[in-house]
C-alpha cells in the first residue's frame, strides 16, 4: 500500500489503498462502503500518527466487544429474523475489525518508513554535511552555547568537557560547510572561544579552540580581524609550553601556518604576512630548540615565510637562524633552506638582506672547514656536497659564489690542497657530479690501476650500444651550462689543484688515479663544449709538461710522465670502451674505425663460400659423414660447426643440394630433427646454448630456398610445413576439425620454455623470400595468422609473429601487421605500434606504407596508442625526406590537442607543411595563443626541466617532453620557411618583442614582467636560430640589447636566459660571427660548423653581480616608559640580561635567589602590567625557548581574559611617545650584572640574604651593596633607608 510522508514534521499521513470487501480508504481519512454501516475515520484527521494508533486501538477494543456479544447471542435461541440481524452485525464487526487492523498496519508501515528515511537522511547529512541553512543555524547555536557556558561557569569540573564537545561540533560544521565560514564573523567566533584559551582550561580545550579559529579563517580580512582579538598573547604562551602540551602546540603551529597561507597580502609588490613579530619570535624559538618535536615543521614554515615576507622574518631574526640552520642544522633540512636562499638571491630586493662573503657561504664551511674534524665528519660533508652541487647548478648560486673575485668558488677548489684523504676524495666526487660526469663500469678498472686493454679479459662485457638518438651532434642545454662551469673552475685553478694531488699523493694510488681521471674528463668535455681557443688553453697543461721535462727533480719527472701516460691511455681506450651510438642510417662510413675488421670478415666469408662451392664429391661425402647426422639421431653428438659450414657453403650449389636430398638423404634426416611432432628440436630447453639450433634452422630454410630442388622438397616432399599447419590448427578457434590437445605445440609454456618459438623465426625467414611467401600461401599459414590475431590470451604468440615476419614486399605480412594494429586488444595494438615504429626507425629509406599505417594509429580510440604513434612519428620526422612525405599525406591532427603540438611544429618547418597548416587556419590561431600565453608556458617547461635535471638523482625519470635539447618553439619553427617569415613580418610580433626587451630589459621588481621578459627572450632566440629569422634581429638591432641584459641585469635567472638565447643565436654561422664581434665566442665542430654553444670571453663580467649594501629593516619604535619602582626595574633588568648568554647565569641566580623569594618582589611577579613588560621584552629580543619558559614560570599569573585586558591597558599606558623620550634614570644601573662579586656564592650566603630581607627595620649602613656596578650609587644625606626604594628626584 503506497504511503507518502509530506514533510519530516508533518502530522498527517495520507493513505489511499483498497481495503478488503467493499471498504475503501480515502485520502482525506474517510472509509466508503456500499453498505449502510460504512466505517468512518474522520476522527483521525489532523492527529499525530501515534494518536491515530491510540484511537484505532480503542476502536478495535469496541468492535471486538460487539463481535463477542454477537457470538454470544448466536448461542441462544433466536427467531430467524433476529438471528439474521445478529449474523449481519457479526459480519459487520468482523469487517470493521479487519479495516481498522489494515488502517493500523498502514499507519505503522508509514511510520516505520518515515523513521527509516529520517535516519538515512541524518546519516547522509553526517556524511556530506548539512544544508547551508541548517549548518549555519547549528553553527550559530554552537556559538551561543559557548557564550552561555562562559557566563554560567557553574561547574568548573565539567566545563572543559562541555567546551570540547561544543567546539568539536563547531569544527565539524566549519569543515563540512565552507560557505558557513564566510557567513560567520571571525570576531564573533573568537569572542566565543577566547576564554577557552585561558591557562585554567585543559590542553585539549585550548587545542580545539585553536582549531576553531583556524577553520574560521577565509581571507586576509578575517586574519586582520583575528589579530584585533588580542590572541597573540595566548599563542605565545602556548608556544612556550613543553612537550607535554604537544597537542596544543600542534594546533597553534597549524593556526600560524593557516595565517601564513590565508593572510598573505600582495599587491603586485613584495608580500606582507599578517603575523605579528612577537608571535614570530616565539615561533623561531621553537624552531631553534633542537629537541622540540615540531622543529622541522617550524623551519619549513620559516622557509616559506622568508619567501613571502622577507622583511618580517628579518626583523624577527629569522634569517640569521635559517642561515645557521643551513650551515649547522640537520642535513635533512639543508636542501630546502638552500633552495630558499637561492630564490632570495634571484631578486635584488630580497638578496639585500644577506651579507656577501659571510652569510650563504656558511653552507660551504662543512667542506672548507672539514680539516681536522675526523672521519665522522665525512658523512655530513657528503650531504653538504650534494647541496653545494645543487647551488652551483643554478644561476643564483653560481653568480653569488662568483662574487668578490670568485672567492667562494676558489675556496672550494682549495680544499683539494688540504692534506686530508677523506676531504679530497669527497670533493673529487663532488666535482664529478657538478660536471655531470657519468661513471661507466670501466672507470673502476682504471682507478684500480689495471691496464684498460685487459678490461674484457676479466669477464666483463663491453657495454651495449646506446639507443638511437635523433641527432648525434646536437648538444643540450645542460652542455652549455656545464661548459660555463668548466670555464669558471679552470679559471680558479681546478686543474692546478688536481695536479697538486698527483704530486703529493703516491703515484698509482686510488686518489691520484681518480684525480687523473677527472683531468681527462675535463679535457674531453672542454674539447667538445668549449670554443677552440679556450679549450686549447685548458688542454695545454703546462704544469704537467713542465714536471715531465724536469730532469733536475726525478720525483716530479716521474709524476708528470705517469700522468701523461695515464691520460694517453685514458684517451686511447675511451673510444673503444665507451658505448657506441647506433646510427639511424644503415650506411656505414668508409673511414670508420672498425672498417678494417668488417672488410676482413667479409673476405673470410667469401673465401669460405668459394671453397665450399668448389668442394669435390669425396670431400663433400666425408663432410656429410663428419656431421654425424647420417649416423645418429642424437643431436648432441652432431658436429655443429661442420654442419653449419655445409649448410651455408656446399649445399648452396644445386648439385650438392640434389645429392643431399636424393642420394644421401642428409636433408631428410636433418629436417626430421626440426619437425614439430618429432619432439626433438621442439622439446629442447630455451637456454642460451641451444639458441644456435634456431639459427641453424633458419640457415637451412634459406639454403633450401636458394634452389629449385630445395623449394620442391620443402613445399611438397617434406612434412615440415604440414606439421606447422597442424600445430597452428590446435589453437585456431575457427577450425572445428582440429582435435583438442591438452598441451598444444604453441602453448604459452612451450613458447616461453622451449625452442618452439624458433618456428616463428623460421616462418619469418620464409617470408623474406618470394618462394617462401608462395609456400606460406599454399599451406594457408597467413589464414592461421589472421585467426590467431583474434585470440585475446595469446599476446606472446601474436607478438612473435609480428616481430619475425618480413615486410619488405607488399602482401600478406603487411596485412597481418595492419590487423594487429587495429586489434581490439590494447596490448597487441601497443606492441604492433611499437614494432611499426621500430621498422620506420631502422629503415634506410622512407616507406610510404609504414608511414600511412602509423598515421592511421593517430586516430585510434586509445590515448596510449595515439601517444605512442605521435612519439614515433615525431622521431621519424627528424629526417627531412620522411617529414616531406608525411606532410604530403596531409593528416588531420586537431583531435590530438596538446599531444600533437610538437608534431605540428615540425610540419611548420617545411614550406609544404607550413602552407598546409596556414590554409587550415592553424597558424593564425596558434600564433595568437603563443603570443598571449604559450610563450610563458615554454619558459616554465624549460626552467622546470633544467631544475629537475640538475637537482634530481640519476634514478629519477624526467617526464617532460624533450630530452635536454632546446624544445621546438612556434616562432622558431615559423622562421624556418620563407612564408613563415613573411607572416611574422605582417603580424608585427617581432617588433613588439623588440620593444618589450628595450622597455623592460632591466626590470628587477615585477615578477610578471620578468617572466614575460624571459618568454620574449626565448622567442627572439628561437627566431634568431634560423637563417631567415636572423634578419629580424639585425633589422631591430636587438642583439646588443640582449647582450646588455646578459651583462647588467640584476636578476641572475634573466642573465641565464640570455646565456641560452645567445647560444641559440650562435647556431647559424652568421649569428656566430655577429656574437664574435661582441666578445662572445661560439663552439665549432671540426668542420667549422657552429654547435649552438656560446661562451663569453670575459666570463667574470657575465657572472659578477653588482655588490649591495645590506638592508637594515625599519624597526618601529616600541619603547616603553620605564618602571618607577626599584623592584620592578631590577627584575626587568635581570630578565633583559637573560638574553645575553655571558651573564645569563648570574641574572638567573639573581632572579631565583634574590628576588623571587623576597616579599617586596612578590607584587612584581603577580602584576599583569609587569607581565606585559616581560612579554614586550622577550618579543623584541632573542630569547631561547628554555629561557622563555623560565621567565614565564617566574610569574604566578594565569593568563585569561582579565589578565589580557590588563595587559592591553598596560600597553597603552606604558607606550612611550617617540617624540618625547622618557627621562633617563640611574635605577637601571644599580643592579650588578655579575651579582655579589667578592663573595663566594653558597647556600649560607643565600640564607644570610634571606635573613637580611626578613629584618623588619633594616639599617642603611648594614645593607650590602653590590661589589661592582656600572656607576656609583648615589645616596642623599638626611634620608632614611626607606627612601631607597623611591626614584631619586
Amino acid at each position: 500500500m503506497p504511503a507518502q510522508l509530506v514533510t519530516p514534521s508533518s502530522t498527517n499521513i495520507h493513505i489511499s489503498s483498497p481495503a478488503p470487501s467493499t471498504i475503501t480508504l480515502v485520502v482525506n481519512g474517510t472509509l466508503s462502503d456500499a453498505s449502510p454501516d460504512s466505517l468512518s475515520f474522520a476522527e483521525l484527521e489532523g492527529k499525530e500518527p501515534k494518536e491515530q494508533l491510540e484511537i484505532l486501538e480503542a476502536l478495535i477494543v469496541k468492535e471486538n466487544r460487539i463481535k463477542d456479544g454477537a457470538e454470544n447471542l448466536l448461542n441462544m435461541r433466536l427467531d430467524d429474523i433476529l438471528r439474521e440481524k445478529v449474523v449481519s452485525e457479526l459480519k459487520t464487526a468482523s469487517i470493521r475489525i479487519k479495516a481498522i487492523m489494515d488502517r493500523k498496519a498502514v499507519i505503522e508501515t508509514a511510520l516505520r518508513k518515515h523513521n527509516r528515511r529520517r535516519g538515512e537522511h541524518e546519516h547522509e547529512l553526517d556524511e556530506r554535511g548539512d544544508d547551508f541553512r541548517t549548518a549555519l543555524r547549528n553553527a550559530q547555536d554552537c556559538i551561543s552555547s559557548l557564550i552561555s557556558l562562559k557566563s554560567e561557569y557553574s561547574d568548573p569540573s565539567n566545563l572543559d568537557k562541555e567546551l570540547v564537545k561544543v567546539m568539536t561540533k563547531l569544527v565539524g560544521i566549519l569543515q563540512r560547510n565552507l560557505r558557513v565560514r564566510y557567513e560567520l564573523t571571525i570576531s564573533e567566533i573568537a569572542q566565543s572561544v577566547i576564554f577557552a584559551l585561558a591557562d585554567q582550561r585543559t590542553k585539549e580545550c585550548r587545542a580545539i579552540a585553536y582549531r576553531v579559529l583556524r577553520h574560521s579563517l577565509v581571507d586576509p580580512e578575517s586574519v586582520k580581524k583575528l589579530k584585533e582579538q588580542e590572541i597573540d598573547w595566548y599563542m605565545i604562551r602556548s608556544l612556550h609550553r613543553d612537550n607535554k602540551f604537544a597537542v596544543e602546540k600542534e594546533q597553534v603551529i597549524k593556526l600560524i601556518r593557516s595565517i601564513v597561507g590565508v593572510g598573505t597580502v600582495s599587491n603586485g609588490g613584495p608580500g606582507s604576512v599578517l603575523l605579528s613579530e612577537p608571535v614570530l619570535r616565539a615561533f623561531i624559538a621553537v624552531a631553534e630548540q633542537a629537541d622540540d618535536p615540531f622543529r622541522f615543521i617550524c623551519i619549513q614554515t620559516l622557509a616559506e615565510l622568508v619567501i613571502l615576507d622577507t622583511d618580517l622574518v628579518d626583523r624577527a631574526g629569522g634569517i640569521r637562524f635559517l642561515l645557521h640552520a643551513a650551515g649547522e642544522g640537520p642535513v635533512e633540512i639543508t636542501p630546502l633552506l638552500a633552495s630558499t636562499f637561492l630564490y632570495i638571491i634571484d631578486s635584488p630586493r630580497t638578496r639585500a638582506y644577506l651579507r656577501v662573503g659571510t652569510d650563504l657561504e656558511i653552507v660551504l664551511t662543512a667542506v672548507t672547514d672539514a680539516y681536522g674534524k675526523g672521519p665522522d665528519h665525512a658523512e655530513r660533508m657528503k650531504s653538504y656536497t650534494r647541496v653545494i652541487q645543487v647551488m652551483l647548478r643554478t644561476w643564483s648560486g653560481l653568480m653569488y659564489f662568483c662574487m668578490e673575485e670568485m672567492g667562494a668558488v676558489r675556496s672550494l677548489v682549495d680544499t683539494l690542497r688540504l692534506p686530508s684523504l677523506e676531504t679530497r676524495e669527497v670533493v673529487l666526487n663532488m666535482f664529478f657530479e657538478i660536471f655531470n660526469i657519468k661513471s661507466p663500469e670501466w672507470y673502476q678498472t682504471f682507478i684500480a690501476g689495471k691496464r684498460l686493454t685487459t678490461y674484457h679479459r676479466d669477464g666483463l662485457k663491453p657495454p651495449e650500444p646506446e639507443p638511437p638518438e635523433r641527432n648525434v651532434q646536437t648538444l643540450k642545454l645542460t652542455d652549455q651550462y656545464i661548459a660555463l662551469l668548466i670555464l669558471v673552475f679552470t679559471n680558479v685553478g681546478l686543474l692546478e689543484a688536481l695536479i697538486s694531488i698527483m704530486e703529493e699523493v703516491p703515484t698509482g694510488s686510488v686518489l691520484s688515479r681518480k684525480a687523473t681521471l677527472l683531468v681527462g674528463e675535463i679535457l674531453q668535455m672542454s674539447n667538445r663544449v668549449l670554443p677552440l681557443s679556450v679549450a686549447a688553453r685548458i688542454q695545454a697543461l703546462p704544469s704537467i709538461f713542465a714536471m715531465a721535462s724536469n730532469y733536475d727533480d726525478g720525483q716530479q719527472r716521474l709524476v708528470g710522465a705517469s700522468t701523461l701516460s695515464a691520460l694517453d691511455s685514458f684517451n686511447r681506450n675511451r673510444t673503444r670502451l665507451e658505448p657506441g651510438v647506433v646510427k639511424t642510417s644503415s650506411r656505414l662510413r668508409a673511414n670508420s674505425v672498425d672498417d678494417a675488421v668488417r672488410r676482413g670478415q667479409r673476405q673470410v666469408e667469401q673465401a669460405k663460400l668459394k671453397l665450399g662451392m668448389q668442394m669435390d664429391d669425396k670431400t663433400f661425402q666425408s663432410s656429410l659423414l663428419e656431421t654425424q647426422v647420417m649416423l645418429t639421431k642424437d643431436h648432441a653428438k652432431w658436429n655443429f660447426d661442420t654442419l653449419q659450414e655445409i649448410i651455408e657453403g656446399p649445399l648452396l650449389h644445386p648439385k650438392r643440394m640434389d645429392e643431399a636430398i636424393k642420394g644421401a638423404r642428409f636433408i631428410r634426416r636433418l629436417m626430421t630433427f626440426f619437425h614439430p611432432f618429432s619432439h626433438r628440436f621442439s622439446d629442447m630447453h630455451r637456454i642460451k646454448v641451444n639458441l644456435r639450433w634456431v639459427r641453424l634452422g633458419c640457415s637451412l630454410l634459406t639454403t633450401l630456398l636458394a634452389g629449385q630442388d630445395g623449394i620442391r622438397y620443402l613445399s611438397s616432399e617434406d612434412p615440415f610445413m604440414s606439421q606447422i599447419v597442424k600445430c597452428f590448427a590446435q589453437l585456431d578457434p575457427f577450425n572445428s576439425q582440429a582435435a583438442p590437445d591438452s598441451d598444444p605445440m604453441f602453448s604459452k609454456r612451450r613458447i616461453a620454455e622451449t625452442l618452439t618459438y624458433g618456428y616463428l623465426e623460421m616462418l619469418g625467414t620464409l617470408s623474406k623470400h618470394k618462394e617462401g611467401i608462395e609456400i606460406l600461401e599454399n599451406y594457408k599459414i597467413f589464414t592461421a595468422f589472421y585467426h590467431l590475431s583474434d585470440l585475446k590470451s595469446r599476446d606472446d604468440l601474436i607478438k612473435g609473429i609480428i616481430e619475425n615476419l618480413d615486410y619488405s614486399t607488399d602482401g600478406h605480412p603487411r596485412i597481418v601487421l595492419s590487423k594487429a594494429l587495429t586489434s581490439s586488444h590494447k596490448r597487441i595494438q601497443l606492441h604492433a605500434t611499437q614494432h611499426l615504429g621500430e621498422l620506420i626507425r631502422n629503415s634506410p629509406a622512407a616507406n610510404s606504407w609504414t608511414l600511412r599505417l602509423l598515421l592511421t594509429q593517430l586516430y585510434d580510440p586509445s590515448v596510449e596508442v595515439r601517444k605512442l604513434a605521435v612519439d614515433y612519428l615525431e622521431e621519424a620526422c627528424e629526417a627531412k625526406d620522411i617529414l616531406e612525405m608525411v606532410v604530403e599525406m596531409r593528416p588531420v591532427m586537431d583531435h590530438l590537442g596538446e599531444m600533437g603540438n610538437s608534431l605540428l611544429l615540425k610540419f611548420m618547418s617545411t614550406p609544404t607543411g607550413f602552407r598546409y597548416l596556414y590554409d587550415a587556419g592553424y597558424i593564425d590561431r596558434e600564433m595568437d595563443m603563443w603570443f598571449e600565453e604559450h610563450n610563458i608556458y615554454y619558459v616554465v617547461q624549460v626552467e622546470v626541466f633544467l631544475s629537475q635535471v640538475f637537482s634530481s638523482n640519476e634514478e629519477e625519470e624526467h617526464t617532460l617532453g624533450f630530452e635536454g635539447t632546446v624544445p621546438p618553439h612556434f616562432y622558431g619553427e615559423m622562421a624556418k620557411t620563407e612564408l613563415g617569415c613573411q607572416v611574422l613580418q605582417e603580424k608585427g610580433h617581432f617588433g613588439d618583442f623588440a620593444q618589450f626587451i628595450r622597455q623592460h630589459g632591466h626590470e628587477s621588481e615585477d615578477t610578471e614582467l620578468i617572466m614575460k621578459l624571459k618568454s620574449v627572450l626565448w622567442a627572439v632566440g628561437n627566431i634568431g636560430a634560423t637563417e631567415g629569422g636572423l634578419f629580424f634581429l639585425e633589422e631591430e638591432e636587438i642583439i646588443p640589447a640582449v647582450l646588455s641584459i646578459a651583462n647588467k641585469s640584476l636578476i641572475p635567472s634573466v642573465r641565464g636566459t640570455c646565456f641560452f638565447v645567445l647560444g641559440l643565436i650562435s647556431t647559424t654561422s652568421q649569428g656566430a660571427e655577429i656574437l664574435d664581434d661582441y666578445n662572445w665566442e661560439a663552439t665549432l665542430t671540426p668542420m667549422g660548423m657552429p654547435t649552438g654553444l656560446c661562451i663569453p670571453v670575459d666570463v667574470g663580467e657575465f657572472l659578477s653581480l653588482p655588490s649591495w649594501k645590506q638592508h637594515v629593516p625599519d624597526v618601529t619604535s616600541t619603547q616603553l616608559i620605564p618602571p618607577t619602582s626599584e623592584p620592578e626595574l631590577e627584575a626587568l633588568t635581570a630578565i633583559q640580561k637573560l638574553a645575553n648568554t655571558v651573564i645569563a647565569n648570574a641574572a638567573s641566580r639573581s632572579l631565583a635567589r634574590r628576588m623571587k623569594p623576597r616579599p617586596e618582589y612578590r607584587s612584581v611577579f603577580t602584576s599583569p602590567a609587569m607581565l606585559y613588560r616581560v612579554f614586550h621584552t622577550i618579543s623584541t629580543s632573542r630569547y631561547r625557548l628554555p629561557v622563555r619558559r623560565y621567565i614565564m614560570d617566574l610569574f604566578n599569573i594565569e593568563l585569561d581574559e582579565e589578565v589580557v585586558a590588563a595587559m592591553v591597558e598596560a600597553s597603552k599606558k606604558f607606550k612611550a611617545n617617540p617624540l618625547h623620550p622618557p627621562p633617563k634614570t640611574d635605577l637601571n644601573r644599580r643592579l650588578s650584572m655579575f651579582g655579589n662579586l667578592g663573595r663566594r656564592t653558597s647556600v649560607s650566603d643565600d640564607e644570610d640574604d634571606d635573613e637580611m630581607n626578613e629584618d623588619s627595620s633594616p639599617v642603611l649602613p648594614k645593607r650590602e651593596e653590590p661589589a661592582f656596578a656600572l656607576r656609583p650609587v648615589h645616596r642623599i644625606a638626611g634620608f632614611e633607608s626607606s627612601a631607597m626604594g623611591r626614584e631619586p628626584g
